[in-house]
């Protein structure tokens, strides 16, 4: 799903999110039942393509948790309902590359403490890619970030490897990364909510809304 450079968005108006944002936010560039819905729908066309194999999740912390969870669900919802039982394992990482809303030269790569586990296996790498934390100028602009934990993975040889992401940004980077599978692509704008912080603030709004410069000062560290 794409949404366009032009795209107002939703009047905050419209839905409820939590007082401590007021006058935090610009507006709604994507509502939580419209997140759920495509995030289902990425699910099964996940669990077609993988066929019988088991496979073994990579959430990428913290922004990724929750994408990753509700994910995972689905998969575990759609495993019950047919007649394939699918084998799948969560592991996770963490990355760090930004400070406030400006990405950093040097990328640390901490957690998958095991990951000589996915030897052989399908690993699927769930992964939510913003500018936040999942900072998209690096993982889906230039594809630095992307490739420094691919290449992490790679090492092990496992048998296949798929990224899936919620959100990929518009970059004019003609070598941007692009994930396997994917929920919106977005215009160049700094989003929060639904697991996405700005310095560890507004995982707790459940829509995906883009911040303003008051949200940005408040939050400041």
């Amino acid at each position: 799903i794409q949404i366009s450079d032009n795209w107002p968005g939703y009047s905050l108006d419209l839905f409820t999110y939590p007082q401590h944002y007021y006058g935090d936010l610009e507006y709604v560039l994507i509502p939580h039942g419209i997140i759920v819905d495509r995030t289902e729908r990425l699910a099964k066309d996940i669990m077609q393509d993988i066929g019988d194999n088991d496979i073994v999740v990579l959430c990428v912390l913290k922004g990724g948790y929750k994408f990753c969870a509700d994910l995972v669900e689905h998969f575990k919802n759609l495993s019950r309902n047919s007649e394939r039982f699918i084998s799948m394992k969560v592991d996770f990482v963490r990355l760090k590359s930004y400070h406030n809303d400006q990405s950093m030269q040097d990328m640390q790569i901490m957690g998958g403490d095991d990951l000589s586990k996915l030897t052989g296996k399908v690993s699927f790498l769930c992964v939510l890619l913003t500018l936040f934390f999942f900072f998209c100028k690096d993982i889906v602009g230039t594809g630095r970030t992307m490739k420094v934990l691919l290449n992490n993975i790679e090492k092990y040889k496992p048998k296949m490897i798929k990224v899936a992401s919620l959100l990929v940004k518009r970059t004019s980077q003609p070598d941007g990364y692009r994930p396997d599978y994917y929920g919106f692509e977005i215009p160049d704008l700094f989003v929060v909510g639904y697991a996405l912080d700005y310095n560890e603030h507004f995982r707790d709004l459940n829509h995906i809304c883009v911040i303003n410069d008051h949200g940005k000062t408040k939050y400041r560290v």
